[in-house]
């Protein structure tokens, strides 16, 4: 199934970098805004559904997840973990994208469901260029149909019943 317009959930608490990313998906020509989460915390309770994030219609679930490593309060390997514990979210892409390169660090996110892993460029230039090609292969990528799914999030799923 192709997307037109997936939903991308960007997970990464700095600002700027999210400022950054949403002005480079723009000039790559990515015609639906980002979603963003701002910490591991967050970024489960947006999957999940809770709280603020239980309206659909203004937070849509993603089919792209692009997961920073290191955030405060649950970082990018305890949202990976969580996220692969779900069911619903067995098919969702997780993309890691963080400032590491340390092989240990690649290893881990692989062995945790990450689909790929991509170390943040240096530059503007460098991020345009990963934003543009990320995007074609978003575009290009075939979807599990299984939105349906997502629609009804269980209540096991809840941030209350994951929080530690």
């Amino acid at each position: 199934m192709i997307i037109e317009n997936p939903t991308i959930l960007v997970a990464d608490d700095d600002e700027c970098a999210s400022l950054l990313m949403s002005t480079v998906f723009e000039r790559a020509g990515f015609g639906q805004p980002l979603q963003f989460a701002r910490d591991g915390v967050e970024a489960i309770a947006y999957l999940s559904g809770d709280g603020a994030y239980a309206d659909r219609q203004r937070f849509p679930l993603p089919a792209v997840l692009m997961l920073d490593l290191n955030m405060p309060r649950k970082d990018g390997f305890e949202v990976l973990a969580w996220i692969r514990q779900q069911p619903a979210f067995k098919q969702l892409h997780v993309y890691v994208l963080s400032a590491s390169g340390q092989p240990e660090d690649i290893q881990r996110a692989y062995d945790l469901g990450a689909k790929s892993y991509l170390v943040k460029p240096g530059n503007l230039d460098g991020l345009m260029h990963q934003a543009k090609c990320l995007m074609a292969w978003i575009k290009l990528s075939h979807f599990s149909p299984g939105e349906e799914a997502f629609n009804a999030v269980p209540e096991t799923m809840k941030w209350s019943s994951v929080s530690g």
